[in-house]
């Protein structure tokens, strides 16, 4: 009797803390778990913070993968606010050569897709709107501008509106992401123009919608007595507001199901349907001024919603506890035990904690969007919580994902990043809990663990006499500077500074005089930098600097110069303090290497340091 076959989905989400994906995720997973099919799910929160460095430290989980591994894909592709990045994903699974199902999406010919018709029941929503209210003036809250659900419901609206003789104003469209601050957003953008209250807000979902109709409220006006609200998605918040919204019902948790299915039929060498239609209607309720007669069973929202508030409240406490622990952390160690008592707190039974080795020396960046950059190969695990058991792997390939393999089906996983701005730093690994889709504080233990670890590595990376970078701490930052200069073709200046005398200080007047000399250079030195500069000490008398600004090197050494006179005017010391500078400015090639042009303004320094010796001997 042969063994069956135990299938790897790789699935792509950004956002699960919204409704959308985590109604389709338990869908997917309740048919993985049934047909022993193990999901790997890459999860992201890119677009919230408005940041694009951010950005490419949440999207580097995306290139972590070997696509190619995996049996099948499902992607969530519609979930993600940057089209670069849902193209580069779509682009690394077409090249995997693997089966794959994607919602609302058809015009991907290898695929195959789950969707709604967006545009018909949009536009029945908002002809009703038209028909029954009188609605004449109307706002629009949009989804992503590239995202295909977000473009059918936009037309549609428009369609709606032309039809029935009505002229939109495009001042009155607010462009978000499908996130709830979206709502709050468009709102505070409305109240500023001056304009007239519109007779109804069509927002393209329900997260945005709930947010948008709170603030209307929170600003003196009654919906739907003042304003409509509308929505998209007939979410379990929408359903229980007050007042109830109007908004579209489709089967996610069917959708995702039936997605899971049709894949596993594909990945069987089975027929299937190319594209799997599920039924969406309008569900008109209080937010139009419709009134809805069969109310969901007030017993089962009373213990739905204490079950919910309960929950935010144990997991509030406990992440309050978790980033208290990580703020005093000195060390990984101490990092990690902090990790462990939250994830045993939260009762998840298997966890991985993976970082990138050497991640306290080098700063590793990866831009998908840009599409380059491999992730780093190696890993290292210094946490893994196995049903009580805790243990470490010292190094593993980050190709294989895990530190330990799983060797049964069923099991559900959760990859999510750890980064620092762009600095990639890991990831971490949930396997068979829903914490990662139900918590609302998902990202922001993410974004807690990754401040933890940056600020541990910042502890190794410091000069304790100057408090600039040390050796260390300058390759890692100035690393960065470079990567992006040779990304966007832009011009890098090295400065490259030794204290003259140094040695006749010390031998003279003592080294603590000497280190005096080396604090005041270090000094004068962030003083003539800006925020945006890197500078460190490289050991004994020497410091570099890293700059990115147009003109840096004359600008530099002209204030330098001034800066170092005044301080020898009112120093009262017996010696003079001075320094020999050179420079090297390029725009680098990725042929480059930061270490070879760090040696060439060395080699400048000493051409000015010999014909500064030369001077004073005439």
């Amino acid at each position: 009797m042969t063994e069956e076959k135990i299938y790897n989905v790789a699935a792509f989400v950004c956002g699960m803390d919204e409704e959308y994906p985590y109604q389709i995720i338990l869908g997917i997973n309740s048919f993985a778990k049934e047909h022993k099919i193990n999901i790997s799910y890459f999860a992201a929160f890119g677009g919230i913070v408005e940041n694009t460095a951010f950005d490419d430290g949440e999207y580097s989980i995306y290139n972590m993968p070997d696509y190619s591994r995996f049996d099948g894909a499902i992607l969530l592709t519609n979930s993600f606010p940057s089209e670069a990045v849902r193209n580069v994903i779509i682009s690394k699974v077409k090249a995997a050569g693997i089966p794959a199902v994607i919602f609302e999406c058809r015009d991907q010919e290898e695929f195959h897709d789950v969707s709604i018709d967006n545009y018909s029941v949009m536009k029945e929503l908002v002809e009703h709107i038209i028909r029954e209210h009188g609605a004449r003036t109307f706002n629009f809250i949009s989804g992503p501008e590239t995202n295909p659900e977000a473009q059918a419901r936009y037309k549609a609206f428009r369609d709606a509106l032309e039809e029935n003789g009505i002229e939109f104003d495009v001042k009155r469209l607010f462009k978000g992401f499908f996130r709830s601050y979206d709502g709050i957003r468009a709102i505070e953008d409305f109240l500023q123009t001056g304009m007239s209250l519109p007779d109804a807000f069509i927002c393209a979902n329900d997260s945005m919608a709930l947010t948008a109709m709170n603030k209307l409220q929170v600003n003196g006006y009654k919906v739907p007595d003042d304003v409509i609200v509308t929505g998209f998605d007939n979410s379990f918040n929408a359903r229980n507001a007050y007042p109830s919204l109007t908004t579209v019902k489709r089967p996610l948790f069917e959708s995702g199901f039936q997605a899971c299915e049709m894949l596993l039929g594909l990945m069987n060498g089975e027929e299937r349907p190319k594209s799997l239609s599920v039924k969406a209607e309008p569900v008109f309720a209080e937010s139009c001024g419709c009134r809805i007669g069969n109310m969901e069973n007030i017993l089962g929202f009373k213990k739905d919603t204490y079950l919910r508030l309960e929950r935010t409240y144990t997991s509030i406490h406990i992440l309050n506890r978790m980033i208290a622990a990580l703020a005093g952390a000195n060390n990984v160690e101490e990092c990690v035990d902090a990790i462990r008592k939250f994830i045993e707190a939260i009762d998840c039974k298997e966890f991985a904690l993976c970082l990138v080795r050497d991640w306290d020396k080098r700063f590793n960046s990866v831009s998908i969007e840009q599409n380059e950059d491999q992730y780093p190969p190696v890993m290292t695990a210094p946490l893994i919580i196995d049903h009580g058991e805790r243990r470490k792997v010292k190094s593993f390939e980050s190709r294989n994902l895990r530190p330990e393999q799983i060797t049964t089906g069923g099991n559900i996983s959760y990859y999510l990043p750890l980064h620092f701005g762009s600095r990639i730093l890991g990831y971490y690994i949930m396997t068979n809990t829903d914490f990662p889709i139900y918590s609302n504080h998902c990202h922001t233990i993410t974004m807690s663990i990754g401040n933890a670890i940056e600020n541990i590595s910042k502890l190794n990376v410091l000069d304790p006499l100057c408090g600039v970078y040390n050796r260390n701490g300058f390759n890692l930052n100035a690393g960065y500077v470079f990567k992006e200069c040779v990304r966007n073709k832009t011009p890098l200046t090295i400065m490259f500074i030794d204290v003259d005398g140094l040695k006749t200080i010390n031998d003279t007047y003592g080294h603590s005089e000497g280190d005096y000399a080396i604090k005041s250079i270090s000094e004068t030195i962030e003083m003539c930098c800006d925020s945006m500069d890197v500078c460190g000490r490289m050991g004994g008398d020497e410091f570099v600097i890293v700059s990115r600004t147009e003109g840096f090197a004359e600008n530099f050494e002209e204030r330098f110069n001034e800066e170092i006179e005044e301080r020898n005017m009112n120093s009262g010391k017996q010696f003079t303090l001075s320094a020999s500078i050179g420079h090297a400015c390029i725009v680098p090639e990725a042929t480059d290497s930061l270490a070879e042009l760090i040696k060439r303004a060395d080699a400048d320094m000493y051409v000015v340091k010999k014909r500064r010796k030369r001077d004073r001997s005439v």
